[in-house]
């Protein structure tokens, strides 16, 4: 088979350590369809509220957020998966060491 494909068995083992008071990325892929970002952030560290203008999913891999999209606010963890269409609202705070993987799709040309 000559197919290529990326491969990572753990994903938190691609996050390196998150320094205190910092937020860390990773692009594990880029393509012309879509961008896949792992991030870690530190207990405290914040995205505030921003857009983004393609539509994104968000999975969550470890540790806890508070999560605001568009005008409702929950927590996420472990195993949790957001869709968010294009412009939505939205905004995270790390309420204990975490990683995520962000993707966005890309508009076709």
């Amino acid at each position: 088979m000559n197919a290529s494909y990326t491969y990572y068995a753990n994903l938190n083992e691609q996050v390196p350590e998150i320094p205190a008071d910092s937020i860390v990325s990773r692009t594990l892929h880029n393509d012309d369809r879509i961008k896949v970002t792992l991030f870690g952030f530190a207990t405290g560290q914040e995205l505030s509220e921003h857009t983004a203008s393609q539509p994104a999913i968000l999975h969550f891999i470890q540790g806890k957020v508070h999560l605001t999209l568009g005008e409702d606010e929950m927590e996420a963890g472990p195993g949790t998966w957001v869709h968010m269409p294009a412009n939505m609202r939205h905004a995270l705070i790390a309420e204990t060491p975490a990683t995520l993987v962000l993707i966005l799709f890309k508009k076709a040309n």
